[in-house]
């Protein structure tokens, strides 16, 4: 039986919805959706770069608790509110997989759970 790895944010949600937010099975490392928060609080409030950034920010965070890199990243997914964005929440992912280059998507949807929340992302990693 493979090992299996949870790794909390803290987040009441967590225990409410059922998730964590990164489980490690084998070598495969997957990364719940994260929004730009630091301590509970909204960072970037009306600005997707800033936001990008801090969502990136947390899933390496994640990754390094469960011994693994931004390196280790084949794909994230980018869900924004307004894809006439794209280009700010291009620049602050590129700043973090500019030499990695995992696949990725970006895609416009509705509304995130709550309505300041420009940008959620995904993250898949495997590590050796």
């Amino acid at each position: 039986m493979t090992n299996r790895v949870n790794i909390s944010s803290g987040a009441e949600w967590e225990n409410v919805v059922g998730y964590s937010r990164a489980v490690k099975i084998g070598n495969h490392i997957e990364v719940s959706g994260t929004v730009a928060l630091k301590e509970g609080e909204l960072v970037g409030a009306g600005n997707a770069y800033v936001q990008t950034k801090r969502c990136l920010e947390i899933i390496e965070e994640s990754l390094e608790k469960l011994e693994a890199k931004m390196e280790n990243v084949i794909r994230t997914r980018i869900y924004v509110t307004n894809i006439e964005q794209w280009h700010d929440i291009g620049k602050a992912h590129g700043e973090f997989f500019l030499d990695i280059k995992p696949a990725t998507s970006m895609v416009e949807v509705s509304k995130l759970i709550s309505p300041e929340y420009l940008v959620e992302i995904e993250a898949t990693a495997i590590v050796q």
